[in-house]
């Protein structure tokens, strides 16, 4: 086979329907921000404020349009292709909006004749422009199969004109029209793109609330109105405004709290709703509680795309992306299962309408559901809250909604995840002794010990001091589950006490000899399963909730929702951190809590149980971080089933996933996981390339048995090197630049980019039953003008490529080999 019909064309188109768009590094625009500022204006104060529409495009009528492309392909006229214009999918009017003068509009038109309708017919089509009532491009007849048109038309000072191209030819229309190229230019010389200008108008936000509940049998868009309402705000510093607002019902004494935070640094909002019944008497019952319930509305000419993720249920498509197009009356449910919010899918979505989109995230350590309901018209009904609600409220209870966060972005849904990107690493992401997070590598003798149920004070000493002989530096060692007094199985949790005929002493002199080594120790602890005979299984039944398949098997779940239950996990820590002088601690969670919720409840009090569990599980994670601040806080859930906004604002993934070691499943996790997670690790014990890279990211795991001394130490470290030259980059931003494919037979890459730097990486796979031995990907996020030095990290070889060529046509890579890998760094020159 010709080396030509090796390459991977297929890669490099959807390289570039991934990339339609601006190709540019990611900040923050005004738009954006005054967006979200408009939202929290209108929802946390009432103040409608009225939107400058600016320049923007219209469709009348059917049809909608696309902008520099035709269903993903290029776009083209006749058999010739073209960068930039519009594509009019069946619009046969189309409004330009301008808020100057403009002198006159230059474009080439005709039509694409791509689908069996045009391709063979003798379609044709009439294009005109409108301004001021009068025609200023006369009707240009197209043909199918003939050359674009070049027209220029004088717009004689007109702020709005309308192109038109649908007028009915007898002789076989085809409505397939194409404005290749078109740009206005101004009265005062400046040029603009009619592809570069939003689908529009602007909408302004209403002030209705943003969330909603049923009280007593009515709902709270009725109620409210008549409660008493109050409300402040206060400055948290210096980016973000804090709102609350409450509504006090005078006949039960219920309080609804909802408190807001707007952003002034990035486009996003974010609340949180609390009930509490400050009466004398249990409230009626309040349920259906919606911690969102909002209406989003499209412009004229676009569709609503949801993308949407796979949670990590421990398989090769953990993280998985999905789109669903969200067309008139299409309604979609989605949810967790079990009781982790992150098992089945991610609390994560983007509402996207091709230039311009907001993410909405939850944050819910429990059982969520969200609904999107699209209407026959232009509106989007997005809802979402804890899965259940329906109980009444006691005197002096309180209970409180998921945290819901808005993110309004602009340009294309990429773009839009790697503001949240920035978002999540500049607010959310826990600090590491009060310094952004950096990567780290951790090592664990899990893999060889059982876990820690052979673990000894010895062989922890011996596998750290073998690390350090052999000049791999960690940064952490892992000592994981069975090191407590149990019946042999590291399952058996619920005596939480050091093993004292393996682990006399307990861990600190384990510990101060990691930190001799320059190593800070990670514990791991499974307070929430409780297995029979057990202590906390023996002495505090009273703290435990049953379920009746688990209790068959022995387990039961300590209530967080507790209060005594939190003050004792938070005192045992307190004391077990300052005496082992640990300095990560680990959470698990090997347990679904659904049915053990679910089965407490009586049925006026359905949902309480979870929503309690929920605060206190929160509770006692900020109050050991309040008396431990620099404690680092790993969060696990059987893998990554416990990685909401919430949680994530606490503790770290170190571990992403349970499905581990497969190279083809861990390209899909990494690939999935990104667009939402910035830090994240994964456990690896390869001595190969290939399997060994598949699993790199900001975190790496390692699982050598470095007992042995006839291991390959030079490739060892050779790999981690590599890993720590490229790792920072891992917190930059994201791009996909191959499709989402979880076959053997197909490539996969990505670029995390550094734009502050100049500076990223791209990491590229052929699998193992690929055909192709090349690709070209298509890079983003560069200066097109600058030079860039692309090195290959294996071979030391280097090239000098413009930032344009990097982006179009893209980076040419070659694997001869199937099962092989490339790692490229890139640097602009000058740097």
């Amino acid at each position: 086979m010709p080396r030509s019909s090796r390459f991977i064309a297929v890669v490099v188109f959807l390289a570039a329907s991934l990339c339609a768009g601006p190709l540019f590094a990611v900040s923050v625009n005004s738009q954006e921000q005054a967006q979200a500022q408009r939202w929290a204006a209108a929802k946390f104060s009432g103040k409608l404020a009225a939107v400058s529409s600016g320049n923007y495009l219209s469709v009348e009528g059917r049809g909608s349009i696309q902008k520099n492309s035709h269903d993903g392909r290029p776009l083209r006229i006749s058999s010739t292709q073209y960068e930039r214009g519009l594509y009019a999918d069946g619009a046969q009017t189309i409004t330009v909006h301008l808020t100057a003068p403009a002198r006159s509009l230059e474009a080439i038109v005709g039509l694409d004749g791509f689908s069996d309708g045009c391709a063979f017919t003798s379609g044709k089509y009439a294009f005109s422009v409108l301004a001021g009532g009068k025609t200023v491009l006369a009707e240009k007849v197209v043909e199918v199969v003939t050359p674009g048109v070049p027209v220029q038309a004088n717009l004689n000072g007109a702020r709005e004109f309308t192109l038109q191209s649908g007028k009915d030819i007898p002789e076989g229309w085809c409505g397939q029209a194409v404005w290749a190229n078109a740009r206005v230019t101004l009265e005062n010389g400046q040029s603009l793109w009619l592809d570069e200008l939003p689908i529009g108008p602007a909408e302004s936000w209403t002030a209705d609330l943003p969330f909603s509940f049923v009280y007593g049998g009515k709902p709270s868009r009725e109620l409210l109105p008549h409660w008493t309402r109050k409300s402040s705000q206060r400055s948290l510093d210096a980016q973000r405004t804090e709102y609350t607002t409450s509504f006090t019902d005078p006949t039960t004494g219920l309080v609804v709290r909802w408190v807001g935070v707007e952003y002034n640094d990035y486009p996003v909002v974010e609340w949180t709703v609390y009930f509490e019944n400050t009466g004398s008497k249990d409230t009626p019952i309040l349920e259906d509680l919606r911690a969102i319930d909002t209406r989003f509305e499209r412009a004229a000419g676009t569709e609503y795309t949801l993308h949407h993720f796979r949670g990590s249920p421990a398989g090769p498509v953990d993280y998985e992306p999905f789109e669903t197009r969200l067309t008139p009356r299409t309604q979609k449910h989605i949810a967790t299962s079990g009781g982790r919010p992150t098992d089945a899918s991610l609390c994560y979505f983007n509402l996207d309408l091709d230039d311009q989109g907001v993410i909405v995230a939850l944050g819910w350590p429990g059982q969520w559901a969200a609904d999107f309901n699209r209407d026959e018209a232009r509106g989007l009904q997005v809802r979402a809250g804890q899965e259940l609600t329906h109980f009444k409220l006691l005197p002096g209870e309180n209970v409180r909604t998921p945290l819901v966060a808005l993110l309004f972005w602009d340009g294309d849904w990429l773009r839009g995840q790697n503001i949240w990107r920035k978002w999540m690493l500049a607010h959310n992401v826990p600090m590491q002794e009060g310094k952004p997070v950096t990567p780290k590598l951790a090592a664990s003798s899990a893999l060889w010990l059982g876990e820690m149920t052979r673990a000894t004070e010895a062989n922890q000493k011996l596998f750290l001091q073998r690390y350090h002989d052999e000049k791999i530096q960690l940064d952490y060692w892992w000592m994981d589950a069975g090191w407590y007094v149990s019946n042999g199985t590291w399952s058996n949790t619920g005596t939480w006490e050091v093993d004292p005929k393996r682990l006399p002493n307990g861990f600190r002199p384990i510990d101060d000899y990691a930190h001799s080594l320059g190593v800070q120790p990670i514990v791991w602890f499974e307070f929430e399963r409780v297995t029979k005979d057990s202590w906390l299984w023996k002495q505090h039944p009273d703290w435990l909730l049953q379920a009746g398949v688990q209790e068959r098997h022995g387990q039961r779940l300590l209530n967080l929702g507790n209060p005594e239950v939190v003050n004792w996990i938070v005192t045992y820590l307190d004391k077990f951190i300052r005496e082992q002088d640990i300095d990560v601690y680990r959470i698990d969670f090997n347990i679904e809590p659904l049915p053990f919720w679910r089965e407490t409840d009586a049925p006026d009090r359905q949902g309480i149980t979870e929503n309690k569990y929920v605060t206190g599980f929160l509770t006692y994670l900020d109050e050991l971080k309040k008396r431990h601040p620099k404690i680092v806080i790993d969060t696990c859930a059987s893998g990554g089933r416990r990685n909401d906004l919430e949680t994530l604002r606490r503790a770290l993934p170190m571990h992403r996933s349970d499905y581990s070691y497969e190279p083809v499943g861990q390209q899909n996790i990494t690939y999935g996981m990104s667009f939402w997670i910035p830090y994240y690790g994964s456990p690896n014990n390869s001595r190969e390339d290939y399997v060994f890279r598949s699993a790199w990211g900001p975190q790496v795991n390692l699982g050598w048995n470095v007992q042995r001394t006839d291991l390959d130490y030079e490739w060892m470290r050779r790999g981690i090197a590599q890993w720590r030259s490229v790792a920072a980059n891992y917190l930059g931003d994201y791009y996909p630049l191959t499709a989402y494919d979880s076959s053997d037979s197909s490539w996969m890459a990505w670029q995390f980019d550094q734009p502050e730097a100049g500076e990223g990486m791209v990491q590229a796979f052929r699998r193992t039953n690929s055909p192709f031995d090349n690709a070209q990907l298509q890079l983003r996020g560069l200066d097109a003008g600058a030079r860039y030095e692309v090195k290959n990290i294996d071979t030391g070889s280097t090239q000098l490529l413009s930032g344009k060529e990097l982006m179009k046509p893209g980076l040419r890579i070659s694997l001869p080999e199937k099962t092989s890998t490339a790692v490229l760094t890139y640097r602009r020159a000058g740097n």
